[in-house]
């Protein structure tokens, strides 16, 4: 089978190459890159050795394409590809955001193509992976919202938790693009941490929406604040909610108890890795792997749970592939398999 991407010359495009170069299904067919249209993509990513060149557009038949354009851009480019047949994985927010207004509120954009937007299956795998298998077009999920949601599902889910949940975010650099910014600077992020999105950040709506999805009948609020800290990549969210009473036993049994829920409810699922102690985020590192740890705080009786991934590959490109082999019927782990570099 083949596939195209469009806008490979992005970090989410770069790694989306990466990834499909060993897979042992599919063929890189074509890719798309508004900045280097005419360079090999070995010219341009010496450490791809893959022999295609940059286009403009895919003008190749492909069985999949990926877009790593920005929002709008990439609804843009897709719409003519899903209405063709061609299925697509959009890496965007595009098709995120099942409410048109508040997607137009949050991006600051009509969108291009709001007929697509109902039929987009939200490509978050451990929880949607029937819908995935028969869609044709998928929204893939945001870094923050990936780690965050697969921190509390469980939690979510069995009811055990009330009231405000807060998410505390940190992000490496790469989350932000390759394009060039002063909150990007070199000498503006070395050695310092900020928080940004502090009025609202653009995925508090997306992660509202799918903690929503889980228990339609909970009251759920979320407070999510993002920061940005001096690495290159990965996520690790500190998410914290209060228990409702006699939701779990007392003391080190209910820790236990959670630590089981977790485990037994991601035990199918391969990306996810249910531990016992703290993640670092070297610890997911040009992997697929979610490393989620639940906790109770015995002073307080929170919850505490952190979700850790690497932001270029469960939070966008290794995801997406995810997406592609369910949707193709293809094993999910292919061109996945590998162990996060460390250190």
């Amino acid at each position: 089978m083949k596939a195209g991407i469009i806008n490979v010359t992005g970090y989410a495009g770069v790694e989306l190459a990466r990834l499909l170069r060993h897979h042992p299904e599919i063929e890189l067919q074509a890719v798309t890159g508004r900045s280097a249209v005419g360079e090999k993509l070995s010219d341009f990513f010496p450490h791809l050795d893959i022999d295609l060149t940059i286009e403009a557009e895919i003008t190749e038949s492909v069985d999949v394409v990926f877009s790593a354009l920005p929002q709008t851009a990439s609804a843009e480019a897709l719409g003519p590809v899903v209405n063709q047949g061609v299925k697509a994985i959009d890496i965007s927010a595009d098709f995120r955001l099942k409410d048109i207004a508040e997607y137009e509120e949050w991006y600051g954009s009509t969108h291009p193509y709001p007929d697509l937007v109902e039929e987009a299956v939200y490509g978050l795998t451990e929880l949607n992976r029937d819908p995935i298998s028969k869609s044709r077009l998928i929204a893939n999920p945001g870094c923050y919202p990936t780690s965050a949601i697969l921190a509390l599902a469980p939690a979510i889910a069995e009811g055990l938790i009330e009231g405000d949940i807060i998410i505390d975010s940190k992000s490496g650099i790469s989350g932000a693009g390759r394009g060039l910014s002063m909150n990007t600077h070199y000498s503006e992020v070395n050695e310092s941490v900020n928080a940004y999105g502090v009025s609202g950040h653009r995925h508090l709506p997306e992660i509202w929406q799918e903690l929503q999805q889980i228990a339609p009948s909970q009251d759920i609020s979320v407070t999510f604040l993002p920061h940005l800290i001096p690495m290159t990549r990965g996520i690790l969210s500190s998410c914290y909610a209060n228990f409702k009473d006699g939701a779990l036993a007392a003391g080190p049994k209910g820790s236990s108890e959670l630590l089981d829920l977790y485990k037994d409810f991601y035990k199918d699922d391969p990306f996810v890795k249910v531990v016992d102690k703290t993640p670092m985020t070297k610890h997911t590192l040009g992997n697929n792997n979610c490393i989620v740890f639940p906790n109770i705080d015995p002073r307080t009786n929170r919850l505490i749970s952190i979700g850790c991934i690497d932001n270029l590959v469960k939070g966008a490109a290794g995801q997406a592939i995810e997406n592609m082999n369910i949707m193709l019927g293809l094993p999910e782990t292919l061109a996945l398999e590998g162990l996060a570099l460390y250190p």
